[in-house]
């Protein structure tokens, strides 16, 4: 070895194994990285306004079951959709605005179809979701007309 000056058994040319923190921190960074190609932050948070919109349309208080909507089929719909779209943003960044625009109008008639927007909690994340999506920028040092088509 270099330090100690004697022999090794191993030759010089072998590295030696990663440990898990090395490929832990590699993952990490491969991930950061494919985060930074996409809204994720406002996809993620038009998920969860969904997730939340469901189990709100779903609740029972003692023995009243409240849905609002056409025999409760909005309150399934509405949330799908909204969780559909987070996903699509994610997946499909040159889209953003579209899924993003379309996140804000699901979210907003959410007000109406699902429980006053999942007792505005859902609604309100959705809605700043939509925002983020629709006003994401793109990769930082990115050209803006490389997204375009």
């Amino acid at each position: 070895m270099l330090l100690s000056g004697g022999t090794s058994s191993t030759t010089e040319n072998s590295a030696p194994a990663p440990s898990r923190s090395a490929k832990a921190s590699g993952k990490a960074s491969r991930f950061r990285h494919w985060r930074r190609q996409r809204p994720f932050v406002g996809g993620l948070l038009a998920m969860l306004g969904g997730v939340e919109m469901f189990f709100s349309g779903q609740l029972d208080l003692g023995h009243l079951h409240i849905q609002l909507g056409i025999e409760g089929l909005q309150a399934t719909v509405i949330p799908i959709v909204l969780v559909l779209l987070g996903v699509l943003s994610v997946t499909m960044p040159p889209h953003h605005v579209f899924y993003g625009v379309l996140t804000l109008v699901v979210a907003v008639y959410s007000l109406v179809g699902v429980n006053m927007g999942g007792f505005l909690v859902g609604m309100l994340l959705s809605v700043v979701g939509g925002v983020l999506v629709a006003a994401w920028m793109g990769p930082p040092g990115a050209k803006r007309g490389m997204w375009a088509g």
